[in-house]
């Protein structure tokens, strides 16, 4: 399959983006089409290209219930994210984000819940180094990494899938640092470094299609161990035919951060 991907130019020395007043973002958009290769037929792993399919069954019964996500689904998270990678531990600290594909209607409707519409690693080896410390309060440590999962909630097909690209087929020079702003409506606003990237031909992306509710997306945004897959970009993009009456793309993402202590 071939798709566009949404990469950055290099018109803005500093790239800018919001969680929700988008119309305030400096972002360079330069669609690319990209080869997008089947990641179940890959058989891709958290360490090596840095993302991987796995299958997780929640309790949760409404995930727009942000108060039963945070009693539920974010120990469910710490407890799978610690599975599937030996960490001595494990935090998830917020519910989550709910998206929705545009063609729902509720695109923006909550904060933070429209597609990422451009490549991007959620944070920057910095942002990364900062939230580990901050995390781990004081506790020494030999290993810290950052995940998100990534769930439909959405029946398949999914319109707006998710494409993954193999950590390994990243160059440094294709990454650039960007400033990533929470807008939260009635808040004051708060920013961290973020990596935006440029388009480089040698990069292979992967998408899991057709997602059932009992799977998920594990990926790494940081991982301090050299030796391992480093950052994955993302990306929300359109899939190319789709059916018509296919239903808009629902899904929720979970951050969480692991620690290996000395």
């Amino acid at each position: 399959m071939e798709a566009l991907i949404a990469y950055s130019g290099r018109k803005f020395a500093r790239p800018r983006y919001h969680a929700n007043a988008h119309e305030r973002d400096e972002v360079d958009i330069a669609p690319v089409m990209m080869p997008v290769l089947d990641g179940r037929a890959a058989d891709t792993t958290i360490d090596s290209e840095g993302f991987q399919l796995v299958s997780h069954r929640s309790a949760v019964r409404d995930f727009r219930d942000r108060d039963e996500v945070a009693r539920v689904h974010m120990r469910e998270i710490e407890e799978l994210v610690q599975a599937e990678t030996g960490a001595d531990f494990v935090h998830v600290g917020a519910p989550g984000l709910l998206r929705f594909s545009e063609r729902s209607g509720l695109a923006g409707s909550l904060n933070n819940s429209m597609p990422a519409r451009f490549a991007h690693i959620d944070i920057s080896d910095g942002t990364a180094a900062q939230f580990a410390k901050r995390g781990a309060e004081g506790r020494p440590y030999v290993r810290c990494a950052h995940y998100n999962v990534w769930r439909a909630l959405s029946r398949a097909p999914q319109d707006v899938p998710l494409a993954l690209c193999d950590a390994r087929s990243l160059a440094p020079e294709d990454l650039i640092a960007a400033d990533a702003v929470f807008d939260e409506p009635g808040k004051p606003e708060w920013s961290f470094e973020g990596l935006v990237v440029a388009h480089n031909p040698a990069h292979r992306w992967h998408a899991f299609l057709d997602l059932n509710p009992d799977e998920a997306i594990l990926f790494k945004t940081h991982d301090g161990d050299p030796a391992l897959a480093h950052h994955v970009p993302h990306v929300a993009f359109d899939l190319p035919g789709c059916p018509a009456d296919a239903p808009p793309r629902v899904s929720i993402e979970m951050r969480a951060t692991a620690w290996w202590w000395r």
